[in-house]
């Protein structure tokens, strides 16, 4: 497999290639790499360099002695299939270089088919799956770029985008969507190619998709779509409501700083128009009474953040519309035997909406005849094409590796769908909806009076936990959801060791781990666990851990902990949103004070678009 979160850019125009390679290199960093390259042609010549590392090194090459030229194509490269070196890192070519590729993805059948290349005497230089696309290509090629790629591409197995550049075809680009998301940028007299659209944002917001199983032809004058099968496609061109400045980090130090103190505008564009006269409206998501009384199980499936919001959404259900609920971590759902009919409902929650473990799974209840929902951030993703209905979360983009905008946003879409389906199904009465609907209302302004206090406590907390090896969040009910959230976050960006387990477990193993100074994180958010959890408190100290608790009624929480962060009082349905603020704060600035790199953590990736 080679780069499952790779990033492609590519440009042919009246312009310098060289300088929209190298910026949108940059803006697509977050999806997570370990090598770069770029390859830029002026007529017959063909510049090309490439390097393990970051842009900023190969930018540093690059500026001895710019290439110039109005076409290229470049790549950020996630290693999979052979380490990150400089000879594994994109582009790759044949057996010269008339035919140079980046791709994003995997080819399954590559072994397969660079033995076949190989007997028919192709050279090979590298240890990745990417190189035989070029070499097929090689082959294939008569006069026509486009038609060569299209050949190639019908050979190839497995997940891929890629981007094809030749001097043989002089101001063409060939794009191929198999699986992996790929779009155009339509300038004036410029045209982009980029596996996301923040890559060419500053330079134009009109943006062609295309869909799997398609090849675009890019030219200065703009792109021309063509199925596999090598029929011409009629696709209308869209505008992207996100602006490059989005993707900026406005001031803050971090993407993720800035994407944190985001969250209360985002979470009232997530609710904007889906609160009406006391009740949920979510129309859009096409489930209405009747579908609801319907359905006799849900199945909630997703990865990582998502699923952590995923079990926020199952307890609601399950407490709220009286259905049966699972929740699945994506990546063991296809491969459970899973028995789903007509009268389940699979929901999957992705922010990029390409995550392939989730899309798997999405499928496979599809194939067995369940409805199907998808939880999104991105317009126009895969989760939402292939799914019957879609719901989205409207975080705007988030650049930062660890999620924070995003699930903020998801919890609150399911918390709106739990409330949505006691509705349908009348079993809340309209006493108990009304007064959660007026305090789903008042999560933005709840969210930003957490933020105003939490910067500067949980930095204080922090001190603590940064020189600590190991952390344990604690929580039961809805709080156990959050605390398995909040040790993720800790974990991936700060490198301390981080567990979560539901706090009545204590006992039963992870006590014994517990010793003098130990972090233990508590959530004590739910008001009728309150006095459980505090019994478990009580375990910890008579141990000598030192406990953060994060609460909204500090003063029944009294001395049981050594700090005590108070969230503003809400119901217990709402503090799953309030109560991760304070703990992605706390991530955050113990990642700021070990040193970390907080927005690119080590070995992790934005989203995972192969298994």
């Amino acid at each position: 497999m080679d780069g499952p979160v790779c990033g492609i850019v590519g440009y042919t125009g009246e312009g310098q290639a060289l300088p929209f390679l190298l910026d949108g290199l940059n803006r697509l960093e977050y999806r997570g790499y370990d090598s770069a390259g770029v390859a830029v042609l002026d007529g017959e010549r063909v510049a090309l360099e490439k390097n393990a590392g970051r842009v900023d090194a190969l930018k540093k090459i690059l500026a001895e002695d710019p290439p110039r030229g109005s076409v290229g194509i470049g790549h950020t490269r996630w290693a999979t299939h052979g380490p990150a070196t400089d000879v594994n890192a994109h582009p790759h070519w044949g057996c010269d270089q008339d035919f140079l590729v980046v791709h994003n993805g995997i080819i399954e059948n590559h072994r397969a088919l660079k033995a076949q290349l190989v007997a028919r005497g192709h050279r090979f230089r590298s240890q990745t799956d990417t190189e035989v696309v070029a070499h097929l290509i090689e082959e294939r090629y008569r006069t026509d770029l486009l038609e060569a790629v299209r050949q190639a591409a019908l050979e190839l197995e497995g997940a891929f985008a890629l981007a094809v550049a030749s001097p043989r075809a002089p101001g063409e680009i060939v794009g191929v969507r198999g699986t992996s998301p790929l779009l155009v940028g339509l300038g004036q007299g410029e045209t982009y190619l980029a596996s996301d659209v923040p890559a060419f944002l500053d330079r134009t917001r009109t943006a062609l998709r295309i869909e799997d199983g398609e090849l675009v032809r890019l030219t200065p004058d703009g792109a021309q779509v063509f199925t596999f099968a090598g029929a011409g496609v009629l696709r209308s061109a869209f505008q992207v409501n996100w602006n490059a400045e989005q993707a900026e980090k406005a001031g803050h130090p971090h993407f993720m700083h800035k994407e944190i103190y985001e969250e209360p505008k985002a979470l009232r564009d997530t609710l904007s128009g889906r609160l009406v006269a006391g009740r949920v409206a979510l129309d859009e998501g096409g489930l209405d009474d009747a579908a609801w009384q319907a359905v006799r199980s849900v199945h909630l499936v997703a990865c990582g953040t998502a699923f952590h919001a995923a079990l926020v959404g199952k307890a609601l259900l399950e407490t709220w519309a009286a259905i049966p609920v699972d929740g699945d971590v994506a990546s063991e759902f296809r491969y459970r035997t899973p028995h789903l009919g007509p009268g389940d409902l699979c929901i999957a929650v992705s922010q990029s909406g390409e995550t392939a473990d989730t899309l798997a799974a999405l499928r496979a209840a599809r194939s067995q005849g369940a409805q199907t929902l998808a939880v999104t951030n991105v317009v126009g993703s895969s989760i939402e094409r292939e799914a019957d209905r879609v719901l989205h979360t409207w975080a705007g983009p988030e650049v930062a590796v660890a999620s924070t905008k995003a699930y903020t946003t998801q919890v609150l879409v399911l918390t709106m769908l739990a409330l949505s389906a006691a509705q349908a199904r009348s079993t809340l009465d309209e006493a108990q909806i009304a007064a959660t609907v007026e305090a789903l209302a008042r999560v933005p302004a709840l969210a930003q009076e957490v933020l105003d206090l939490a910067g500067e406590s949980m930095d204080e907390v922090a001190r603590r936990i940064a020189r600590s090896h190991d952390a344990f969040f604690i929580g039961r009910g809805l709080d156990y959801a959050v605390a398995m959230e909040g040790q993720l976050k800790l974990k991936e960006i700060s490198y301390v060791h981080a567990e979560a387990l539901a706090a009545g477990e204590l006992k039963h193993g992870t006590l014994a781990l517990i010793e003098e100074g130990t972090p233990v994180v508590a959530m004590l958010t739910q008001r009728a666990l309150l006095h459980k959890s505090l019994s478990n408190l009580a375990e910890v100290r008579a141990r000598g851990g030192w406990i953060l608790g994060i609460t909204s009624w500090p003063e029944e929480v009294g001395d049981a902990c050594d700090r005590v962060f108070a969230l503003p009082e809400a119901p217990d349905a709402v503090a799953p949103v309030l109560a991760a603020l304070p703990l992605q704060l706390l991530a955050y600035h113990t990642a700021v004070r070990r040193g970390t790199d907080v927005d690119k953590p080590r070995n992790l990736a934005k989203s995972v678009t192969v298994e």
